[in-house]
Order: structure tokens, then C-alpha cells, then sequence
């Protein structure tokens, strides 16, 4: 039974995030493989075809759209900006270690940081949206449009923002409207749906190997990054907005397919999705030696290096999202700087840390087992 005037956890989001941050990691993790294995670069389109989509939706449907108060505010700088501050002055000591070289710049998100600077800007831009009508469409026209503006790029992770917004802003649309809650697709799902999701992800892997090489040749991996121009990506054509609306679709498919296998209950491994920051943010560092170092190249037989490889992946993000890990790392990945502030009793308490990706819901959901 819950506790009054207190939010229950709902398994299933813990669930879908525990999945995302593992496919995160595997992604990164088998990217060197790519070069030499089609396979792989098969198992990396598909990864990317939807994991940072469906990372968006589960945060926007636990984003609030009214206007910030002040510890909100303060939790957007405290839970986002300051560990991109943080985690991006590492990364620039990491690489004067490695390479020898040191180029600060905060505007350029190192690595994975990207998507710490798109949530900032989701959770400042969705009161405005909120106010719009039909602000779906509006968000899908922006990240349409921006493809063609050669001037939108990189800087402050505004293309990927921009490009990733129409997910964010569905999620937050789906529980605003309570969709989910009134059509209970947060309860026990029908067999014939779950074959269907099945089917959905195994025809798009399928898809991928077998067309793999005109995928390379298309450069399929760097429009599923948000963070091109169309010309750059030799979409000069008037319609090349309309690859990145089909590739939209596919990836909202997919995620759909996706939170529908999702298990309904709660499982030892469930933890990993209140932890999804730590693994995150810490994940790069643990690669970045097996990236750059060229090990994860010329490997073979894929067929066994591959699964190793994502064996690798399970226990890196399983010891990211330990106990003794966020102990170590809480100082760096959840920074409460009293000092910082007017009003230090703005900055929370230990028992109010929370992802900032969202965990919970609103208001206490009831939920039958998977």
C-alpha cells in the first residue's frame, strides 16, 4: 500500500531505463567494432534507430510544464549544468593526460555530455510549448527544419536538442493528457501485442543486416545523430527533411515496441534505472581506454568477440549503478552546493536526490505484474 501524499515507483519506467542505459553503453562500447564487423554495425543502427528517442519520451513524460518555482530552478542547475560543468573539466584533464592535448570549451559537449545540455534546455522550453496549441506539430516542424539551417550545429548540443525535441515533448503530451493511464498501457499487455513489438524489433534488425552496406554508403549512422545539416550529410535534395521524418517514425515505432517488452515488475535489476545518471556520466571513462587504446579493433571471430563485448557492457553498467559506486561518485554526479546560492535551503536534502530523467510519477498509478 502506498504512503499518503507520497509518489510510488512505477517498475516498468525503472525497467525502461535500466534498458536504455545498458543499450547507451553497449552502443559505445561496440562502435570500434563496427569497422570491421557488419554484424555489429547492424546491432549499432538499431541501437541508435531509437535508444536516445526513447530516453527523450521517458523523460518529458516526467517533466512538469507549469512555471519552475525556485527550487525547481535550482534543481535544473544543481541535477544537469553543474555536472556537465563538472564531468566536461574532466573529460579536458582526461584528454591532457592521454593525448597530450587540452582544448576547453564548454560551448562543445565532450562525449556523451550532449544530452545533459538537451535536458536543460527541454525543461526550460517546455512551459512555452505548453502554451501552444498542437505543440507536437510545432516541435516536429523545429526539428525538420533546423536540418536545412547549416548555422544550427553542435554548439551547446542545440541540432541534437532540436532534433530530439518532438520526443521529449510526446512524452510529456502523453502524460499531461493521461493517455497511458486511461487506455492502461501500463498494465499487463496482451500477447498478441507483445508478438507484434517482438516482430517490429527483430524486422528492423533484420532490415539492418540485410541492407547494411546501402546504409553505410548512405552514412545512416550519422543522420540518426540529430547533429548534421542535411548538406553536410548529402541530403541537398528540397526533401531531405523527409529522411529524418521517416527515420522520426521508425525510431517512435521501435520505441513503442520497445516500452511495450518492457516487463511490468520489479527485478534485481530494476536498481540500475534509479542509477541511469551514474552510468551515464561514468560509462565514457570506463571505455575510453578500450576505444582508443585499439584494442576493440581487427577483432575476430566476431561471433565471439561481439558477445564478449557485450558482456562487457552488462557489467560495466551493473558496477556504475552500484552502491559503492554512486557513493564514491555522488559528490561529482549529484553536487549540492549550498554555498552556491542565495537561498542554500533551495538546494535540497540527501533524501531528495532524484534522476533528473525522471523515476517517478506524478501521482500513485496502479500496476498489474508483467
Amino acid at each position: 500500500m502506498s504512503t499518503p501524499g507520497r509518489t510510488r515507483r512505477v517498475p516498468i519506467w525503472d525497467n525502461a531505463r535500466a534498458a536504455c542505459i545498458l543499450l547507451v553503453v553497449l552502443g559505445h562500447a561496440i562502435q570500434r567494432l563496427t569497422y570491421d564487423s557488419d554484424i555489429a554495425q547492424s546491432i549499432y543502427y538499431l541501437i541508435y534507430a531509437f535508444h536516445m528517442p526513447a530516453f527523450a519520451l521517458i523523460s518529458g513524460y516526467f517533466s512538469r510544464s507549469d512555471p519552475p518555482s525556485r527550487r525547481r530552478m535550482v534543481r535544473i542547475l544543481t541535477d544537469i549544468v553543474l555536472p556537465y560543468v563538472i564531468f566536461d573539466g574532466l573529460w579536458t584533464l582526461a584528454k591532457l593526460v592521454v593525448e597530450g592535448r587540452i582544448d576547453p570549451n564548454l560551448t562543445q559537449p565532450s562525449w556523451t555530455l550532449w544530452f545533459l545540455l538537451a535536458l536543460a534546455i527541454f525543461r526550460l522550453v517546455l512551459p512555452y510549448l505548453a502554451l501552444l496549441r498542437m505543440p507536437l506539430l510545432w516541435t516536429l516542424v523545429v526539428s525538420i527544419s533546423v536540418g536545412y539551417l547549416p548555422n544550427v550545429d553542435s554548439t551547446l548540443s542545440l541540432s541534437r536538442t532540436l532534433g530530439l525535441l518532438p520526443f521529449f515533448t510526446l512524452g510529456w503530451w502523453l502524460h499531461q493528457h493521461g493517455f497511458l493511464d486511461r487506455h492502461r498501457l501500463l498494465e499487463r499487455r496482451r500477447t498478441s501485442l507483445r508478438l507484434a513489438a517482438g516482430a517490429a524489433l527483430v524486422a528492423a534488425g533484420v532490415c539492418a543486416w540485410l541492407f547494411v552496406d546501402d546504409l553505410r554508403t548512405m552514412g545512416l549512422g550519422r543522420w540518426l545523430f540529430y547533429e548534421e545539416d542535411y548538406a553536410d550529410l548529402g541530403g541537398t535534395q528540397w526533401w531531405a527533411g523527409g529522411i529524418r521524418l521517416l527515420l522520426m517514425a521508425a525510431a517512435l515505432v521501435l520505441s513503442v515496441a520497445f516500452f511495450v517488452l518492457m516487463p511490468r515488475r520489479e527485478y534485481r535489476w530494476t536498481a540500475i534505472g534509479r542509477a541511469t545518471m551514474y552510468v551515464y556520466l561514468l560509462h565514457s571513462f570506463a571505455l575510453y581506454p578500450l576505444r582508443e587504446s585499439g584494442i576493440l579493433r581487427g577483432l575476430d571471430p566476431t561471433w565471439l568477440w561481439l558477445p564478449l563485448v557485450a558482456v562487457l557492457s552488462v557489467a560495466i553498467t551493473a558496477a556504475l549503478a552500484s552502491t559503492p559506486v554512486r557513493r564514491i561518485f555522488r559528490p561529482l554526479v549529484e553536487p549540492r552546493p549550498g554555498w552556491l546560492f542565495a537561498d542554500p535551503g533551495l538546494v535540497g536534502s540527501e533524501g531528495s536526490r532524484r534522476d533528473p530523467t525522471g523515476s517517478r510519477r506524478p501521482q500513485t498509478a496502479t500496476t498489474a505484474g508483467s
